[in-house]
């Protein structure tokens, strides 16, 4: 393990969704950004998916890159009204190209664990020209039954995840680190006091401590590799504005898990990253 690491080119410094400065102010607003690669009327498109919640609202909007462009995007969002059962479950249509878009979702059973995101019981799929270029959720069968729709020859792939989460000593997520695998992993981060100056940091995923650091004053950025299911991961951590910020601040933690298949790598469109990486923007709160 490092004391101190430069963070690889594209592993930080990039603006996320929505700048963490104003996420802090939106009554302490979570939002998990998902960056999808998808086929999509001839061409291999960036899709956005965006989850946010805070006290007054919890939404879901779909973003796509218009190809050769970088700043426009078609977009469309739906408020997820805890009052009112279906908007839970509906569809949208848009164009795009001049082609439609259809836009499915089924909420109405979806389990959520702190995140906006929900990590079960739920399906979120785009279906072009009746087939079905990006799914999300585990009610696959569902999906296809309700859309009417066949899979797409090629399948989307998740190029990243980033998200902001707010706790006092404990944060959490859940993320996929092999393709192969459908289980997501449970992240849980803490960061507790062992005395007045002594901070610690340890990083545990379904429930077994991989990464304890002591004397975090000290080791406030860092990398390891760690073996989740006999795979590689590396995880990048800069606590710094935890340990000297003043007021709200927010740590960034990276995990990247190593391909899965030999010499296989998948480009990640304008970052110059290769396969999946999760970025977790974690907010103290007192």
């Amino acid at each position: 393990m490092q004391d101190s690491v430069h963070i690889p080119t594209g592993l930080s410094g990039e603006k996320p969704a929505e700048d963490p400065s104003n996420v802090a102010g939106k009554l302490n607003q979570s939002t998990v950004n998902c960056l999808y690669e998808a086929k999509i009327a001839g061409f291999r498109r960036l899709v956005t998916v965006t989850w946010c919640k805070n006290l007054m609202a919890h939404d879901l909007s779909i973003a796509l890159e218009k190809p050769g462009t970088s700043d426009n995007h078609y977009t469309c969002k739906i408020e997820l009204k805890p009052w009112y059962f279906w908007s839970k479950k509906g569809f949208k249509s848009f164009e795009i190209d001049g082609k439609k878009l259809d836009f499915y979702w089924d909420l109405r059973t979806a389990k959520f664990s702190g995140s906006p995101e929900p990590f079960a019981d739920f399906y979120v799929a785009l279906v072009f020209e009746e087939e079905v270029v990006l799914l999300m959720g585990d009610l696959k069968k569902e999906a296809f039954k309700k859309t009417k729709a066949r899979p797409s020859l090629t399948d989307a792939v998740l190029l990243s995840k980033r998200e902001h989460v707010f706790g006092k000593r404990s944060f959490v997520t859940r993320a996929r680190f092999d393709e192969r695998v459908n289980k997501a992993h449970e992240i849980i981060i803490e960061c507790p006091v062992n005395g007045i100056l002594n901070h610690e940091l340890w990083i545990s995923i379904d429930g077994m401590v991989l990464i304890q650091v002591n004397n975090l004053q000290w080791k406030f950025r860092g990398n390891d590799t760690i073996m989740v299911n006999k795979l590689p991961v590396q995880v990048f951590w800069d606590v710094h504005d935890w340990i000297f910020g003043i007021g709200s601040g927010h740590a960034l933690f990276i995990f990247k898990p190593d391909s899965p298949h030999s010499g296989e790598q998948r480009h990640f469109s304008g970052e110059g990253l290769t396969g999946f990486c999760l970025f977790l923007y974690a907010w103290k709160i007192e």
